[in-house]
């Protein structure tokens, strides 16, 4: 009973009784309000190193410009050019080989953007080996040199440019130096060789080269494939400050680097190809350990692959060579210009497509020099005289490489 002027019972004022078991029903606990949990303490994200950035921003950039024919190839260029800003600390100095199978790839774009974020581009157009070797010191710039193939086009010209390759060759690793005799006593001198380089050019280079390069195999644009365009007072400011970062990030690294031994996922060559991409990808650490280890393996597995490919190609053109002198009549020789016109219009065959033009004379000329066949100024019918092949020059390849099936001998009985 409520006295009057007083106030009923407030819920914390009413006494609370211990739950009473119902028969038939589970018994209740009484319920005890939980602690608030603590709330959830998100890390900061680890931060960025200064390697990993600026590594980032120049495979940006490259993809600005240029349109590569993979991630892999992104990652692989971006790591090369961080790689000339350390050239004395590594054993070997990788070559950057950019080739495509015609014009207007975007082989010598990217060469334009390799120029502006190297340590000490040496531009080496039309320069004598000599010149380069003498611009060579114990502190190498970084060679670049455009439209290789004019250099190792052809065979003639490449017998020309045999001092240049032999130098390209010889510095790839240190301690390679040439000798040459300098001076009024005619003393011999030795110049070093050792400097990494970047070669652009239609087709393949030569094999030695190709061997100790980085290779981005380039291809045309497709229509729905857009880039901005390089002009260079608009757009190497940029590429500087990117360039002066490397410097600044790596010059303190020079020992550490010196003293690196990465884990490689390939051997031999390779292994001494990429091995100053995947430092480099080591000390700026992040995602770049990975992104260098990914790309060594994927290209060099491409080259690999791409090589037997090449050989394969020339035993078949042997083969197809040995069905244009039957399709012929198998006459003694064949002019260059019929043969590459069989050749170029079996549609089954991979010449139509070889080059944007076919198979080309000089492309006859670098597939068939494997095998020691090359044309010659022969005499034709109605005493025409042209380049051309002989069926007798193909007969000791087409005997060792693809001979004609022999018909199982039967024995009666």
């Amino acid at each position: 009973m409520e006295h009057a002027g007083s106030e009923p019972y407030s819920d914390s004022d009413k006494p609370v009784w211990p739950p009473v078991a119902v028969p038939g029903q589970p018994s209740v606990a009484p319920s005890v309000p939980s602690p608030e949990e603590p709330s959830t303490v998100i890390p900061d994200p680890a931060p960025v190193s200064e390697g990993e950035q600026v590594l980032t921003e120049l495979r940006e950039q490259i993809r600005r410009y240029v349109v590569l024919p993979s991630e892999e190839a992104f990652t692989a260029v971006t790591l090369w050019v961080a790689a000339t800003h350390l050239q004395t600390a590594w054993q070997h100095a990788p070559r950057l080989a950019v080739v495509g199978p015609a014009k207007r790839c975007g082989k010598s774009r990217l060469l334009d953007v390799i120029t502006e974020s190297v340590h000490d581009p040496l531009i080496t157009v039309n320069a004598s080996a000599a010149a380069v070797f003498r611009s060579i010191t114990d502190t190498p710039p970084t060679l670049l040199v455009d439209e290789a193939d004019t250099l190792f086009g052809s065979v003639k010209v490449a017998e020309k440019n045999e001092e240049m390759r032999g130098l390209l060759n010889a510095g790839h690793q240190r301690n390679r130096p040439t000798l040459r005799v300098s001076g009024p006593n005619h003393e011999v001198a030795k110049f070093p060789t050792f400097a990494m380089a970047a070669l652009a050019g239609i087709g393949d280079l030569p094999d030695t080269i190709m061997d100790r390069s980085i290779v981005i195999r380039m291809r045309r644009r497709r229509p729905g494939e857009k880039v901005a365009e390089f002009r260079t007072f608009r757009d190497t400011p940029a590429l500087h400050a990117l360039r002066d970062r490397f410097a600044a990030w790596l010059a303190p690294l020079h020992a550490d680097a010196m003293e690196l031994t990465p884990t490689m996922p390939v051997e031999d060559r390779a292994a001494d190809t990429w091995q100053p991409l995947v430092s480099i990808a080591d000390l700026a650490g992040g995602q770049w350990p990975d992104l260098a280890r990914t790309a060594c393996r994927v290209m060099a597995k491409h080259e690999a692959e791409h090589d037997q490919d090449s050989s394969s190609l020339g035993i078949r053109l042997l083969a197809d060579i040995r069905r244009a002198f039957a399709t012929e009549g198998n006459p003694p020789a064949l002019r260059t210009g019929r043969l590459l016109d069989i050749l170029n219009q079996d549609d089954e065959t991979p010449w139509p497509e070889h080059t944007a033009n076919g198979l080309t004379p000089r492309g006859l000329q670098i597939l068939l020099k494997e095998y020691g066949i090359s044309s010659a100024t022969r005499r034709f019918h109605g005493n025409v005289q042209a380049k051309g092949f002989t069926r007798l020059q193909f007969a000791d390849s087409w005997a060792r490489y693809c001979p004609e099936p022999t018909p199982e001998s039967t024995t009666g009985g």
